[in-house]
Formats: C-alpha cells, structure tokens, sequence
C-alpha cells in the first residue's frame, strides 16, 4: 500500500499521519552498549557478574574493544531512524590506564565523548556496582563494612562527576543511573538495616548538585544471589526519588510477571518531574531478552502518549542476548520502541477519550479494535524513507551483510 493510500485512510479518522512522522522523529531513544559486548567491559577486574546479570550465547562478532563497540554502534544508528543516544555504563572505559572504580576520572571516558560530538548523539552514564571483587558479596552501597561502601559512594561520585562533565561537552544533560545488585539469597534478619546503609550511601554519594547531568534510581524485584531480599526494592526507590527530586527508572524486567509496568506509568508520574525507562523482554521475569513488538510495549507507549508523558520520560533500553547478532539486536529493539510508539501517535485519542469520559465503552471498545486494521505499516515505511533507514528484505541484507564482516572476531 502507497503511504499516500495509508494517510488518507488515517485522514477518515482524524489522523495526521505526517504529524505522527515529525513527532517521532523527535523522540530519543538511549540505547545501551552491553548488547554490543555481552556486558563484559573495558577494564581489566576480577570478580563475579552479581545481580543474575548474564548474557547467554556465543554468537560470533562480539565487540572486543572500544573501537568496534562504536563501529558496531555506528552501523545500529544507520538503520535506526531519527537521532538518538548512547548508554555507557562506566566499565566501558576507553583509556590505557587501569584505575580502580573509585579512581575513574573524565579523561577515561573523552574518546566516548569525541565520537559522540563526532555522530551528533547524546550520552547517558551508570555507575557499575557489579563485576567486581568489592560486589562479591552482593553487597556495595549496603555493606556493612563501611570501607567497601566508601570505595562504592566514591565510585559513584565519580559517575556524577564524569556524567556532568559528559553533558556539557555535548550540550545535553547526562543521566547517571544508579541500579546496584545489593540483596540477600535467603531471609535476612534486619533489612532495616541494610536500607538505612544503603539511603545514607546515596545521601553521600549525591549530596552535591550537578548541573548538565540527572541523577536516577533503578529498583529490582530480585536478582540471581539475591532472591529472598532486594534492598533497593520499587517501593524504597520510589519514596527516594519523590523525597529527593531525581528520576525513577522502571525497568520492565523488575517488576513480577504479572504487573503492569505500563500501569505504573501515569500513578508514579503525578509525583515526579521526570522518569527514566528500560525497555526489556521479560520472558521468565528478568530475562532482558530482545524487545518484540508486542503487548507489552505497545502498552507502554499508548500511556506516554495518550498520558502526555514524553516530555517527562526518558526512554532507554535494556536487554542482551549473545545468540543472535547483537547488531540486528540494537536494529530490531529500538525500531520495535519507535514502531510502538508510532502506532500510539496515530490513534484518534480526542475520540477515545470523548467516548470513555461519556462513559461510552461500547464506542471505545469498537473504535479501539476497527483501528488494529488501519495500514501502520505503510507509515512506518515513509517514516524510514524519510530518514534513509532501509525497511523489509533491504534490511536484513544489509544486517545480513555486516554480521558476515565482523564474524570472524
């Protein structure tokens, strides 16, 4: 179907198609670095993964330093339409040096930053509370033994400090995301404790402001290690973010099967500025396999949109998967994020929402199905074109084609 076909059917229905087209256009997506490397890292430290993070599969192409990290990165952004950004997680270091995590500085990070000016992206950090002998015991910000929290808060500093920097050289605020594996495998005695350890460690950790960069904090329902307890859990990160004014970041892996991450949307927005999202594929709960697009994440982005909630959210994604090429990973989730969302800008919301507040559900009901028949497809086809990003069996050649140049690692 031509897409001029597709806008007037979207026109019967009081949809701007080419509205939809330029306010997609507009919307960033942060897309992770740990699908590129099997969330190994740059840096040269013994200790294990911690927090059930674990990347499974041996694929060929895994990126093995920081230059093919970004070229991998590089060919993802050709195919993805509309300008985007990086998330870099602070063992991504690209430096000849080996400093420890509390001694990172700035300069480990320029040639991220060079690159990022050099392709017109933003970058977005995390402190890496794992892979370290100091998280061993799964433990960091909430340790009892107040030398390893202290190494743990001034690694975190560091991040804020980096992650500023960061957004001033590019002119676009940093997010720093704070997410740390901290938990009990079995029943712990006095989680109080442990939550207070881990509240005053923030406290020191973000107690100067920043500009240029926005701080934000990550909740698990559990992780591999830490089943029976989670100390930084929804609820204790949400009070934290509405008591100290930074962003809440839902995962949609962290949550329990059954809960509506969507739902959670609009409730936890009427009480923060803003909010930071990762978009996963939870198969068996924290699974973080490739997005589809699916219930799911149609669902989450019919509550930003039909909420107006772009403008407070922040959009990342947060899967890894080593089976499959981790190109084609990058390519296929953030275009299922954008397609997702493209389909939430061309509903007749004005419509919807006058049949619902007339207590109408027998219109919004039919309204709703009638416009899963409408041709999103041809839209997103012209949103690619307009963008240069190829679009059907062009697509995968070209994925076809660069998977085959960087097998051989």
């Amino acid at each position: 179907m031509s897409y001029e076909s597709a806008k007037a059917q979207f026109a019967d229905w009081g949809v701007d198609t080419d509205a939809a087209i330029k306010a997609l256009k507009d919307i960033p997506i942060s897309v992770h670095c740990w699908q590129g490397d099997d969330v190994v890292g740059f840096e040269n430290q013994t200790g294990t993964s911690g927090g059930g993070i674990q990347a499974t599969g041996n694929h060929p192409g895994r990126a093995r330093n920081p230059d093919e990290l970004r070229a991998d990165l590089e060919f993802a952004y050709a195919k993805i339409p509309g300008s985007h950004r990086l998330n870099l997680h602070a063992m991504y270091m690209d430096t000849d040096d080996t400093p420890d995590r509390d001694e990172i500085e700035y300069r480990h990070f320029a040639p991220w930053v060079d690159w990022a000016k050099g392709i017109g992206i933003g970058l977005d950090f995390n402190p890496t509370f794992f892979a370290h002998k100091k998280a061993d015991d799964n433990l960091t910000l909430a340790h009892p033994d107040k030398g390893i929290r202290d190494f743990w808060i001034e690694h975190g500093k560091r991040t804020r400090d980096i992650a500023a920097q960061m957004g001033a050289a590019l002119g676009s605020p940093c997010i720093n995301n704070i997410w740390v594996p901290d938990g009990f495998k079995d029943l712990p005695i006095d989680r109080m404790a442990a939550r207070t350890r881990l509240e005053a460690s923030l406290d020191t950790m973000m107690a100067e402001a920043k500009t240029d960069m926005l701080d934000a904090v990550e909740s698990k329902l559990f992780g591999i290690g830490v089943e029976a307890c989670t100390v930084g859990s929804h609820e204790f990160y949400m009070g934290y973010a509405i008591r100290n004014k930074t962003l809440l970041c839902l995962d949609m892996g962290h949550f329990h099967p059954t809960e509506n991450i969507a739902d959670k949307l609009s409730a936890v927005a009427l009480s923060l500025d803003e909010l930071l999202l990762h978009v996963s594929r939870p198969v068996r709960w924290d699974s973080d396999h490739v997005i589809m697009l699916n219930d799911d994440i149609l669902a989450m982005a019919h509550e930003l949109v039909s909420g107006d909630l772009l403008g407070k959210t922040h959009i990342g994604l947060d899967f890894f998967d080593a089976t499959i090429s981790r190109t084609a990973a990058w390519v296929i989730g953030t275009r299922n994020m954008q397609k997702a969302l493209l389909q939430a800008l061309l509903r007749p919301w004005d419509r919807l929402r006058a049949a619902e507040d007339a207590l109408d559900f027998t219109s919004r009901f039919v309204v709703t199905e009638e416009l899963k028949d409408l041709p999103y497809g041809a839209v997103w086809s012209e949103f690619c074109a307009r963008n240069g990003a190829p679009t059907g069996t062009e697509l995968i050649t070209e994925l076809d084609a660069y998977q085959a140049t960087v097998a051989g690692r």
